[in-house]
Parts: structure tokens; C-alpha cells; sequence
């Protein structure tokens, strides 16, 4: 399989939002803007390429019976080293995403990648699907968050669209997001079975 196909499985027969539906609990809890969403779309996707490439590369010399604790390990490298990094140069979105950065470590896409595609394929193939699943998941999380700001605030990325009177608080609150995600996967859905 090339690169391309890779990364474009990555973001739409796999895609970890409206597909493969992993990763529920960022999906739901980061999205109430544009902004959030990319940014935790990003910053998974960072950990997303790391890990799988460096457990791709330590495939052969990880035994089988501790293959999933060095797996978590890794990823928990990553995500301190982005959370150290998110906290020194962006301390804007350290505030806004808050506890959701350190629980990229259990996040179930990255430890479901490791094992289903990183483990068993060569690092640059593992690269490359860390990219298409990161974007994928990234596309799905800046889309979820635009639909949400858009509804619940009337803008996107800050920018002001609808008058406050059109405004639905409910967008932007627990069960918005429920809402909205159902309404973009019937979408993904329907696309998906027209093509």
C-alpha cells in the first residue's frame, strides 16, 4: 500500500470520528469551538506520528508479553513531552484543553494504531498511517467544533457570524455535541454510502 492510500484510509474509510468512532471522550468534551478542536486534533495527531513510528521501529525487539506496557510507555513520552511543550509556548490552549492533553495517553486511537498497524508494518508505513489517522481524527474534531461554535456562539475561530440572538446555548454544552456528532456521522454516512 503507498503513502497516499495510507493517509487517505486514514482519513475516510478509517477515520477514527465518523467511522471507526474512537476517541469519543476528547471528541465530545474538547469540541465547543473551532480552536479546541484543532488544537486537540493536532496534538494527538503529534503523539499519533511519534508513537507509531518508534513502535514500529521497536517491533522486533519487543516481546510479546510486554509488548502493550511498552506500548503505553512510549505513547506516555510523547504526550509529556507535548504537554511540557504545550504548557511553555501555548498556554493559551494549555487552559482551554487543560486535562484532555495528558489523557492522550489512554486515548484508544494511538494504543489501537500501535497495535493493529504499527506493530506489524514498516515505520515508514507507520508514518504515514500516524498521519492519516491524525488527520482524519484532526478533520473530525475541527469540523465537530465548527458546527458547535457556529450553533452555540454564532462564530468560528473567534470570528462572529450570526448576531447573538441566534445563538443556541445548547450547542455548545454536553448534549450539543452528542447532537451534532450524530447529525455528521448520518452525513459521513449517507456520502459514504452514495460513493
Amino acid at each position: 500500500m503507498n503513502a497516499i492510500q495510507i493517509i487517505k484510509n486514514g482519513i475516510v474509510k478509517d477515520n477514527p470520528t465518523f467511522v471507526l468512532m474512537l476517541g469519543m471522550c476528547p471528541t465530545l468534551a474538547t469540541t465547543t469551538s473551532a480552536m479546541n478542536g484543532l488544537s486537540m486534533g493536532l496534538a494527538t495527531m503529534a503523539v499519533l506520528i511519534c508513537t507509531n513510528f518508534v513502535i514500529s521501529c521497536m517491533k522486533s525487539i519487543t516481546p510479546d508479553k510486554v509488548r502493550i506496557p511498552v506500548f503505553i510507555v512510549v505513547i506516555a513520552a510523547f504526550v509529556t513531552i507535548l504537554q511540557l511543550l504545550i504548557k511553555a509556548y501555548l498556554p493559551d490552549i494549555d487552559a482551554e484543553l487543560g486535562l484532555f492533553i495528558p489523557l492522550i495517553v489512554v486515548n484508544c486511537i494511538i494504543l489501537g494504531r500501535a497495535e493493529a498497524f504499527a506493530a506489524k508494518n514498516s515505520p515508514v508505513a507507520s508514518l504515514f498511517d500516524g498521519i492519516g489517522i491524525g488527520l482524519g481524527f484532526t478533520l473530525g474534531l475541527t469540523l465537530l467544533g465548527i458546527c458547535r461554535e457556529i450553533l452555540g456562539a454564532g462564530s468560528v475561530f473567534g470570528f462572529t457570524l450570526l448576531p447573538e440572538t441566534y445563538n443556541i446555548l445548547l450547542f455548545v454544552l454536553p448534549p450539543g455535541a452528542f447532537i451534532t456528532l450524530g447529525f455528521l456521522i448520518a452525513i459521513v454516512n449517507k456520502m459514504r454510502s452514495n460513493s
